[in-house]
């Protein structure tokens, strides 16, 4: 479990950890690469983020098939490796094109979270396995909190730290460190796993030669369009499919926006500022989704903890843009609602799915491999439409301006909850009759 813990935490720290800086990053290399209007060159932003989920989404199920026909010790030793070299790659590109090429393999790479939960149902009886997919979560959770303030921390050394940073060669890979940081922490798991990881799955129980390799993304693509035909369930899905969409397009724009300097509207932030923002949001969802998920369901009622949810986290990311540069605090104030808002929705959500799909009789993996689909979609759309918007509106006027984005965003959480509000009254008995 300790091996485990550590590949999800990896995970979450390499999809993290480029927060603070990316945004920095991509607007170098563009400029390098001759782009130098603003809104051309923040697109980029959206398009690196989406590019490491594009990758997940492909993969994940292909290295799902892949670990039930030869094991899934292969597949997670895999990924680590994957995470030591393509860190490392981003870190020293020179180039839009291969920035592009290093997230995309890093993400594909990656893609074995799904097959970390396999091997906890491997080894697990059946009173072992919530506790132990709770302690996968709160790597999740640990991940996010850790990964940006370790990346805004580490990079430009030379002009944070200076000393043996002070030289030629940090000043021209200025996002260099934080990177070799996560490839280093990869290598180190990759090396306890070798040592003491061993395979779960037997022999007798894996697939043979003749199952492909693209079954599982197939079998999750027919999958997805079955859930969306059964009642109640379809409408949660489609509801976290709205909320993801919304919460993603905050990853690439929030920086953007903290980026912009104070003469334009932004904050003009540090990439250690940004550390610090993204540090305090996964320190604040860690405390609610940890200590008092537990206690508020007992307390409440699921459905409205979950509408709740969705309406701090768009609340909160709606406000973003309207933080004046003479108070910079009250960005913890929006920072705070997006952190409880989704502390308070992603656990209610799969826990009303899960009652859901166990009252209509359904298969709850066929379920929640299909919203894992959905959810990887939406954070696909999110940072592109997020970035698109950005950058049409960020030199505009009027009502079109780079706060246009964030509206938008906005939207789809108004979206999601009129969506929950429509639920059947039917449905949301069968919900309050289920156990907390």
């Amino acid at each position: 479990m300790g091996i485990l813990f550590l590949v999800v935490l990896i995970d979450m720290i390499g999809l993290t950890l480029v927060i603070p800086f990316l945004t920095y990053f991509v607007q170098d290399l563009a400029i390098a690469d001759g782009i130098s209007g603003t809104g051309a060159r923040d697109l980029w932003v959206g398009i690196i983020i989406a590019v490491y989920s594009a990758a997940q989404f492909i993969f994940t199920p292909i290295l799902g098939s892949l670990s039930d026909r030869w094991g899934r010790r292969p597949i997670l030793m895999f990924g680590l490796a994957s995470n030591t070299i393509f860190f490392t790659v981003f870190g020293l590109s020179g180039s839009l094109t291969m920035a592009l090429i290093a997230r995309f393999l890093a993400g594909a790479g990656n893609g074995n979270i799904a097959v970390a939960k396999a091997y906890i149902g491997d080894i697990s009886n059946a009173d072992e396995i919530a506790s132990r997919m709770g302690a996968i979560g709160a790597a999740f959770g640990l991940g996010f909190m850790v990964g940006p303030f370790i990346g805004g921390v580490l990079a430009d050394p030379a002009s944070t730290f200076g000393g043996i940073f002070d030289t030629q060669f940090w000043r021209n890979y200025p996002y260099l460190l934080p990177c070799l940081f996560c490839s280093l922490l990869s290598l180190t798991s990759l090396g306890l796993a070798t040592k003491r990881l061993p395979e779960s799955l037997a022999l007798e129980d894996r697939t043979g030669p003749a199952e492909s390799v693209i079954s599982g993304f197939t079998k999750m693509m027919t999958n997805s369009v079955k859930v969306l035909r059964i009642p109640t369930i379809s409408t949660l899905v489609i509801i976290n499919f709205l909320y993801m969409v919304g919460f993603s397009m905050m990853h690439g724009t929030f920086i953007l926006f903290t980026a912009l300097n104070t003469d334009s509207g932004g904050l003009g932030f540090s990439e250690f500022q940004n550390g610090l923002v993204f540090a305090f949001i996964g320190l604040l969802g860690v405390i609610v989704q940890g200590m008092l998920i537990g206690r508020l369901t007992k307390k409440f009622n699921m459905f409205i903890l979950m509408v709740v949810g969705i309406i701090a986290s768009g609340l909160g990311i709606a406000s973003l843009p309207y933080v004046p540069s003479g108070a910079v605090w009250m960005i913890y104030l929006s920072a705070g609602l997006i952190a409880i808002g989704n502390g308070l929705y992603s656990p209610t959500q799969s826990s009303v799915l899960t009652f859901a799909s166990k009252s209509s009789d359904e298969d709850l993996g066929m379920v929640m491999g299909a919203q894992e689909g959905f959810g990887a979609l939406a954070r696909i759309i999110g940072p592109l439409s997020a970035a698109y918007i950005w950058s049409l509106t960020v030199e505009g006027g009027g009502m079109w301006t780079y706060h246009t984005c964030f509206r938008v965003a906005g939207v789809f959480f108004i979206a999601a909850a009129l969506l929950q509000f429509s639920l059947k009254i039917t449905a949301e008995q069968t919900l309050d009759s289920a156990p907390a």
